[in-house]
C-alpha cells in the first residue's frame, strides 16, 4: 500500500533548504521518497550536511539573480517539485528603513520565488505535471509593524502564486501557497520576549509551531493526495491569522 503523501520517485528542489523551515522541509520531503536538491546561497556546511543525511544534492545559488536561479533549477534537473523558502528579514521601521534593505528583502523574498518559478515552469509544463509550493507568511496576509518590506514581499508572493496557478493549471501544473505563523527558529528565537508573549496569546492552540508542522503541510500540498488543490493559501500559525 503506498504510503499518504508519497513522492516515491519524484524529484524536488527546495531553496533556503539549509536550516530551519527549509531544513526541515528538505527532511520531509526525502523521507516521504523524494529526491532532493537543497538550495543555498550561504552556510554550505549545513546544506551539505542536510544533503548527506537525506541523500540529496546541495547546490548553490543566489536566487535573487535570475541566472544563478537558472543555473540552480539546471543542475536540480527534471523538477516535479519546487519549493521556494529562500528568505531574509531587514526588519525596521518605514521611516529609518534604507533603501537598500528595502530592495534586499523584495529581491530575495519576492524576486527569487520568480526567478526560479520562471525556470522551473517550462520543464514543467511540457511534462504536463508539477506541483510549486511558494512559502509567504501570516505577516503577508495581516501585516506586522517594523516588517513593511517582508510584509510586502511575502504578499506579493500570494498575488504571484494565485496568478502563477491560473497560468499553469490547464497543463496539469499547480502552484500552492503555506503561509508560516510564529514557528521556533533561530530567526524568531531572536525577537523581543513581550512580542513573542504577545503572539503567544493570540495563537489559539497555544504553542508556537516547529519547522515539521509547516513541512508536513509543504508535503502534503505536493503530493497527488493535493491533485485537485492549486491557487491556494494554507496557513500553518495555529489559528494565529483568523
Amino acid at each position: 500500500m503506498t504510503p499518504f503523501a508519497s513522492l516515491a520517485g519524484k524529484t524536488a528542489l527546495v531553496t533556503g533548504g539549509s536550516r530551519g523551515i527549509g531544513r526541515a522541509i528538505a527532511v520531509e520531503l526525502a523521507r516521504s521518497g523524494a529526491s532532493v536538491v537543497v538550495g543555498y546561497r550561504s552556510g554550505a556546511e549545513a546544506a551539505e550536511t542536510v544533503a548527506a543525511e537525506i541523500g540529496g544534492r546541495a547546490v548553490q545559488a543566489d536566487v535573487s539573480k535570475d541566472d544563478e536561479a537558472r543555473r540552480l533549477v539546471e543542475e536540480a534537473g527534471d523538477l516535479d517539485v519546487l519549493v521556494n523558502n529562500a528568505g531574509i528579514t531587514r526588519d525596521g521601521l518605514l521611516m529609518r528603513m534604507p533603501d537598500d534593505d528595502w530592495s534586499a528583502v523584495l529581491d530575495t523574498n519576492l524576486g527569487g520565488v520568480f526567478h526560479t518559478c520562471r525556470a522551473a515552469a517550462r520543464g514543467m509544463l511540457k511534462r504536463r505535471a508539477g506541483s510549486i509550493v511558494n512559502v509567504s507568511s501570516v505577516v503577508g496576509v495581516h501585516g506586522n509593524p517594523g516588517q513593511t518590506n517582508y510584509a510586502a514581499a511575502k504578499a506579493g508572493i500570494i498575488g504571484f502564486t494565485k496568478s502563477l496557478a491560473r497560468e499553469l493549471g490547464n497543463r496539469g501544473v499547480r502552484a500552492n501557497v503555506v503561509a508560516p505563523g510564529y514557528i521556533s527558529t533561530r530567526l524568531t528565537e531572536e525577537l523581543p520576549d513581550d512580542l513573542k508573549e504577545l503572539m503567544l496569546q493570540n495563537t489559539p492552540l497555544g504553542r508556537f509551531g516547529s519547522p515539521e508542522d509547516v513541512a508536513g503541510a509543504v508535503r502534503f500540498l505536493c503530493s497527488d493526495e493535493a491533485s485537485f488543490i492549486t491557487g491556494e493559501v494554507l496557513l500553518v500559525d495555529g489559528g494565529l491569522g483568523m
